[in-house]
C-alpha cells in the first residue's frame, strides 16, 4: 500500500460492506435492542422474538455461505456484529453468539453438503434456534474427561449424559429446549484415549430434555442457560457430523472463533462504559467544576480509553488474519479474550466509580455491563486456560515469526 492508502485504511471497517453492516446493526440496537435490555435482564428472560428478527437482517447466518441462506461474510463482520450488540445488551448478544457462531458457523464449516442443505437455512432464517453442548456438571475445560457417551446401535447412536451451562439450552421459563443442539460425546477409544464425536440433536428426539434452567446468575441474565439431559436419546446416524473422532478438530476451529467474538463483546461493553463515564464526568459538577476536571477522574477515563483502543486493535487485527475454515490462530484468539475480557470488566468498574451512587443502580446501565463483563473471564474458556494454552504455544513457536 502507498502511504495514502495506509492512511485511509480502516482496521475496524476494512470495506464499505463492513461499514454498512456496522451502521445497520447500530441502528437496530438503538431502535430495538436498547429499549428492552433492562427489562429482560431484570426478569431473567430471553427475548426470542428479537433474536429471530436478526434473521431478517442476515445476522443469524452471518458467516454461513449464501448458498445455505447465510450472508457469506467474514470473521471481521462477525466481530462487528458482536461489538455493536454488546454496547447495549451483552446477555442478548451471548444468545446470538451461541446460535450464530457455536452452532450455525460450526455446521457450515464441518458438516456434509447434505447436512448443510438440511439444517442451515432453518438456522439462518431463525426458524431454528441452536446451541452447542460441550461443558458438563463436573467437566469444564477438561474436554477429554467428559462423561456423555454415544454408542452406535443399528442405524442410530444412543446418547447418554448431561451437559451444563448451555446457552440457548432452553428458550423460555417453561424449560422448552432450543430447536437443535450440537452435542459432543465420547464414541469410543483410540490408543487408550477417548474419541469425541459431534452430533446434531433436534428438539423432538426421544430421550432429550432440559434438566433445569439456571437461574439467579450474576450477569448475562437476558440469555437462557440450561442443563441438558440425554437418556437413551436416539440420534439418527445422519446426525453425526464428520466422522467419529472428528470433534477435537471441530472444537479447535470453533473455539478460536468463539473466543474472538467473546473478545468483541468485551470491546462493546468497554465502549459503552467509556461513553457513559465521559458524558457523566462532563455534565456532573463538584465544588464548582465538572468531575472531569479532577485528576482522579481523568486517570480513570484516560486509562480506560487507552486500554480499550489497545484491545480493540488486537481484536480486529486478529480477525483480519483469521480464516473461518482453518484452525491455527489459538495463540491470538486466546490472547484477545485474555486481554479484552479483563479490560472490559475493569473499564465498567471504573465507570461505576466515576458515577458513584448513580453507577450502582440500573438506570445508568454500567452496573449491568459490569455484571455481564465478568462472564467473559469464565465462559468460552477461563483466563487460566488461555494462559496455559498461550504459554504452551509460545514454547513451541518460532518466536521470531510470532513476535
Amino acid at each position: 500500500m502507498s502511504q495514502n492508502e495506509w492512511r485511509d485504511f480502516d482496521l475496524f471497517n476494512p470495506s464499505d460492506e463492513h461499514k454498512m453492516l456496522r451502521q445497520t446493526v447500530r441502528d437496530f440496537v438503538a431502535s430495538e435492542v436498547e429499549p428492552q435490555a433492562a427489562e429482560f435482564d431484570r426478569k431473567e428472560q430471553f427475548n426470542l422474538p428479537l433474536l429471530k428478527r436478526l434473521g431478517e437482517l442476515g445476522l443469524l447466518g452471518i458467516t454461513v455461505p449464501e448458498a445455505y441462506g447465510g450472508s457469506g461474510m467474514d470473521i471481521v463482520a462477525a466481530v462487528i456484529a458482536h461489538e455493536e450488540l454488546s454496547t447495549s445488551d451483552p446477555g442478548f448478544c451471548l444468545a446470538y453468539l451461541a446460535h450464530a457462531i457455536l452452532c450455525a458457523n460450526n455446521v457450515a464449516v464441518n458438516a456434509s453438503e447434505e447436512q448443510k442443505k438440511k439444517w442451515l437455512p432453518k438456522m439462518c432464517s431463525g426458524e431454528w434456534v441452536g446451541s452447542m453442548a460441550m461443558s458438563e456438571p463436573h467437566v469444564g475445560t477438561d474436554v477429554l474427561g467428559m462423561k456423555t457417551t454415544a454408542v452406535k446401535k443399528g442405524s442410530a447412536y444412543i446418547v447418554n449424559g448431561r451437559k451444563m451451562w448451555i446457552t440457548n439450552g432452553c428458550v423460555d421459563d417453561k424449560g422448552t429446549p432450543g430447536d437443535c443442539v450440537l452435542v459432543y460425546a465420547k464414541s469410543g477409544e483410540n490408543g487408550g484415549k477417548p474419541t469425541i464425536s459431534t452430533f446434531l440433536v433436534e428438539k423432538g428426539f426421544a430421550g432429550f430434555s432440559v434438566g433445569q434452567k439456571i437461574r439467579d446468575k450474576l450477569g448475562m441474565r437476558a440469555s437462557n442457560t440450561a442443563e441438558l439431559v440425554f437418556e437413551d436419546c436416539e440420534v439418527p446416524a445422519g446426525g453425526l457430523i464428520g466422522q467419529e473422532g472428528d470433534s477435537l478438530l471441530h472444537m479447535m476451529r470453533n473455539l478460536e472463533v468463539e473466543r474472538l467474538t467473546l473478545a468483541a463483546m468485551s470491546i462493546g461493553i468497554a465502549r459503552r462504559s467509556i461513553e457513559i463515564m465521559v458524558k457523566y464526568a462532563n455534565e456532573r459538577e463538584a465544588f464548582g467544576k465538572p468531575l472531569g476536571a479532577f485528576g482522579q477522574i481523568q486517570k480513570m477515563i484516560a486509562e480506560s480509553y487507552a486500554e480499550y483502543r489497545a484491545a480493540k486493535t488486537y481484536v480486529y487485527d486478529t480477525a483480519r488474519r483469521m480464516d473461518l475454515n482453518e484452525e491455527g490462530q489459538r495463540l491470538d484468539s486466546d490472547g484477545v479474550k485474555l486481554v479484552a475480557a479483563t479490560m472490559a470488566k475493569n473499564v465498567a468498574d471504573r465507570a461505576i466509580q466515576v458515577l458513584g451512587g448513580y453507577g450502582y443502580v440500573g438506570e445508568y446501565v454500567v452496573e449491568r455491563l459490569w455484571r455481564d463483563a465478568k462472564l467473559i473471564e469464565i465462559g468460552g474458556g477461563t483466563l487460566e486456560a488461555h494462559q496455559k494454552n498461550m504459554t504452551r504455544d509460545l514454547v513451541k513457536a518460532d518466536l521470531q515469526a510470532v513476535l
